[in-house]
């Protein structure tokens, strides 16, 4: 009897063109709420929105720019499959936020329940994305490659770009709004944490 576990079968292409969908959309969906209530997020998004805010450029094209550097690291560290996926996937993402604005508005949106929300859609796109083998890619990609160049662990690599994010944002936001933003960055990192296991899900 072989004990062997069986490899699942990569996703189709129809399935990866929806997820896709689904996992942009709920992105864009949730930098829609953020910029509205003028809130932040971690890692590059939390980058990206913060220079549209200092810039007064869009965070698409802002969002775009900043993760340009990242696809040659990607494309060493996790491989050719994986930089495709995550190019489009970013380029998706960049693109709606310019689009969705057309067609969503808020006329009413409560800061602190924005960033709980938005945190909530942000954490539901990135574990639809992780699950067919792409990333919003950014600084989680530079911390895994500093990772293996130097053994220097890719959660400190997050943790410290993000301090340094937030205490950047508390010199050019009101400080009520940036700690709600905070509290929407542990929403995203504990839904994350909590139902995107490997031992759980292989996504391929």
């Amino acid at each position: 009897m072989n004990d062997t576990p069986r490899q699942p079968p990569r996703h189709a292409l129809y399935e990866d063109v929806l997820a896709f969908a689904l996992g942009t959309t709920m992105m864009a969906f949730s930098v829609l709420m953020l910029t509205h209530a003028g809130l932040i997020t971690g890692q590059t998004a939390g980058l990206a929105v913060l220079g549209s805010y200092m810039t007064g450029a869009s965070f698409g094209l802002v969002f775009f720019l900043v993760n340009l550097p990242f696809y040659w690291l990607a494309l060493t560290r996790m491989g050719l499959r994986f930089t495709l996926k995550t190019f489009i996937a970013v380029g998706l993402t960049s693109m709606l936020t310019l689009v969705l604005p057309g067609y969503v508005t808020f006329e009413t949106l409560n800061a602190p329940i924005g960033a709980l929300l938005a945190g909530a859609c942000a954490a539901t796109g990135l574990i639809v994305l992780f699950r067919h083998g792409a990333s919003m890619g950014g600084i989680g990609i530079a911390a895994l490659y500093l990772q293996d160049k130097t053994g220097f662990r890719a959660g400190w690599t997050q943790l410290i770009f993000d301090a340094a994010l937030f205490a950047l944002a508390f010199t050019q936001l009101p400080w009520d709004l940036v700690l709600y933003s905070l509290m929407g960055a542990i929403v995203v990192n504990l839904t994350i944490a909590l139902n995107h296991r490997k031992d759980r899900y292989l996504g391929f």
